[in-house]
């Protein structure tokens, strides 16, 4: 019965839907149509949608070439580091309550934003590190773990009302499974994207191409005595130690765990037992100048070819009374060479409120201080981070975890953080020995910022053999530049402007049509295969009874009063006579189906005359435009349906192929 159908009317139907769409096609791909204003007005909207949503990365990251505002002397190498702080990738945490097609649609924008941006840092600008000052997701630290006891913390500071609302149905949700997917979603964002562009050898003073991302933020873990372990120990699983010390550019970069640091000053701290929180990144600061002087030491020693390996002793131990906490170090005394150390946190130190944090910020710029003073306006609380903290988050550290960061780490010259997702910049009181310190932009377009950005550090340290510092060198080792990414706000305006310019061009140009001789861009409705024909065969007139010649001269003429004029002529004897010496009009309409002007009036040889049908009857332009009125109105309405119809899917889905490429 299939193959019955298929060979009969399912053929049929096939070869008519194929012959309609092929005869679509060729009107549609006439050099005429493609090139109509329609179709040049699309062509504007993909340039405008190329530059928008690709051309103006580039175009932005380009402008913070290296060289643009490096100062070092002429000939030197210097190692490039990026920082990348809060990219803070949206998910239900976010927009909790948004509807179906909104957060899809929001996440992947954002994850665009984020893509786009870094894989044109990585392509123009070929840092040599890469590192991320935490906050990588929104809501990490809400997913409950396969492992461990994950409950949500009932102490300290509480939920929001819509928050409580929703915990529950997030830890039913939202599990481990999702937190891989969040991962793995992230590594695609960065990870992927680490090599775009960059095939170079690492830089000088390098062994290799670093990128770290293991300092967490409090959307990653919590804050304080709210962290819990069992997300700690997640977190540390795929993005590594914490708390851990790198040597990059002859720089010394120490990354601190402070959202865990924050619990040993905790209003919690003596109703809960917070050491698993905190005791990791404390053992850590205890030790952290020894660590420093000997990751120096290796690194010296890669550079000069000296092998001081440690050479460990091969002994069986039983397991279970082995010191696995008794490892093998390098000896170096307190006189060992150092490098310059630079502090990453997630959470800025501590400054009085309102302290300013200059005019990069963009929030609100600097207050602008009276005529007769120098300095800046203090405090300046419009232009400060605000001191204040709430449920999971705190603006800035407590002013004693603050001093205790300064002075375990030693030598810190310059300290880098995140979370307020606005550049800030100040240098602090002598307690923090008069430190330098920034907070990088947040990277992503969904922080609150406008034009979100990175910060681009320039470290230039020679040094000899020991480790000192070479003579004639620069004394600064370390220059920064904060590079700004697209304001995406304002290419959607952009975008909002040609839009109501497209309206007004396609309805000025539809008004248009039947005004003046503009070619209509709507097809005529296809006419059905029934349709009448272009010429219509006349009908011979009925025998009439024999009349005197007065009688068939009124037949003839007024039979050819329903002729049309231009047959009229051929029906009608010249001079009002009939030309056939025959009486009957039957055998004179008979005589005119042949002779010598037979072709030309249209007869044929061997059929009777035909009225011919105009064209110019079924060109609605034409009649429109002579009619005008109602019909001209429907073509005016056509035109306009199908002109905005035409632009608007072609740009839609030439958006949608962005958005999905990334």
């Amino acid at each position: 019965m299939i193959v019955a159908w298929t060979t009969g009317p399912g053929w049929h139907i096939a070869t008519t839907l194929g012959a309609r769409v092929w005869h679509r096609l060729r009107i549609n791909l006439t050099p005429r149509r493609l090139l109509s204003f329609p179709h040049m007005l699309v062509i504007i909207w993909f340039l405008v949608l190329l530059y928008g949503e690709r051309w103006i990365f580039d175009s932005k990251v380009a402008d913070c070439e290296w060289s643009d505002w490096e100062k070092w002397p002429k000939g030197t190498k210097p190692h490039r580091l990026v920082l990348i702080a809060d990219p803070q990738i949206i998910d239900p945490h976010s927009y909790p309550g948004r509807p179906w097609p909104l957060n899809p649609l929001t996440n992947a924008i954002t994850d665009n934003y984020l893509r786009r941006g870094y894989k044109a840092l990585q392509h123009h600008l070929h840092p040599d590190s890469v590192f991320f000052l935490g906050d990588l997701f929104d809501g990490g630290r809400e997913w409950k773990t396969s492992q461990g006891n994950f409950v949500d913390p009932k102490w300290g500071r509480s939920r929001s009302s819509s928050e409580k609302k929703l915990v529950d149905s997030w830890h039913r949700k939202y599990g481990e499974d999702f937190w891989m997917k969040e991962y793995e979603r992230f590594g695609k964002i960065f990870f992927d994207n680490w090599k775009t562009g960059n095939n170079e050898a690492p830089g000088p003073w390098q062994r290799g191409r670093k990128l770290v991302a293991s300092l967490p933020g409090n959307h990653d873990l919590g804050f304080g005595a709210q962290v819990q372990v069992p997300v700690r120990d997640r977190f540390t699983a795929f993005f590594g130690e914490l708390n851990r010390v790198d040597v990059v550019g002859n720089h010394t970069i120490v990354s601190v765990d402070t959202v865990s640091l924050s619990a040993d000053t905790s209003e919690m701290l003596n109703q809960h037992d917070l050491r698993p929180i905190y005791g990791p990144v404390n053992e850590f600061l205890d030790n952290v100048k020894a660590t420093k002087r000997r990751a120096v030491a290796r690194e010296l020693e890669f550079w000069s070819g000296t092998d001081r390996g440690l050479k460990y002793t091969h002994d069986v131990e039983d397991l279970a009374k082995a010191d696995l906490k008794r490892f093998p170090h390098t000896n170096v005394g307190d006189d060992a060479p150092e490098f310059p150390t630079i502090l990453l946190t997630h959470v800025p130190l501590y400054r009085e409120p309102g302290t300013p944090c200059g005019p990069k910020r963009e929030h609100w710029p600097p207050t602008k201080p009276p005529k007769d003073q120098q300095g800046p306006v203090i405090p300046d609380n419009r232009n400060a981070i605000s001191v204040v903290g709430g449920y999971q988050y705190q603006n800035v550290l407590n002013e004693a975890d603050s001093i205790k960061l300064i002075k375990k780490v030693g030598n810190v010259v310059n300290v880098f953080s995140g979370d307020d997702h606005d550049y800030c910049e100040v240098v602090h009181s002598e307690a923090k020995e008069g430190v330098r310190e920034i907070t990088v932009k947040s990277i992503s377009m969904a922080m609150g910022v406008s034009t979100p950005g990175f910060l681009m550090l320039s470290m230039y340290n020679p040094v000899d053999a020991q480790g000192k510092h070479l003579p004639n060198s620069p004394e600064v080792t370390l220059q920064t530049h904060l590079c700004l990414l697209p304001n995406q706000f304002h290419t959607y305006m952009q975008y909002i402007v040609l839009i109501v310019v497209s309206l007004v061009l396609l309805i000025v140009r539809a008004f248009l049509v039947p005004v003046i001789p503009l070619s209509p861009f709507a097809l005529e409705p296809e006419k059905p295969s029934t349709a009448l024909p272009m010429y219509k065969d006349k009908m011979d007139p009925p025998e009439l009874p024999r009349t005197s010649s007065r009688a068939r001269g009124s037949s003839s003429s007024g039979t050819s009063g329903y002729l049309p004029s231009r047959l009229s002529s051929a029906a009608a004897p010249r001079g009002g006579r009939s030309s056939s010496p025959t009486p009957t009009t039957s055998s004179r309409w008979q005589s005119r189906r042949g002779g010598r002007n037979g072709k030309r009036w249209g007869w044929g040889a061997d059929s009777g005359p035909r009225i011919h049908l105009e064209d110019n009857l079924y060109d609605a332009g034409k009649t429109d435009r002579r009619l005008g009125g109602r019909k001209a109105f429907s073509l005016v309405v056509r035109e306009l349906w199908t002109t905005t119809w035409r632009v608007a899917w072609m740009v839609v889905l030439f958006w949608v192929h962005l958005t999905r490429q990334g």
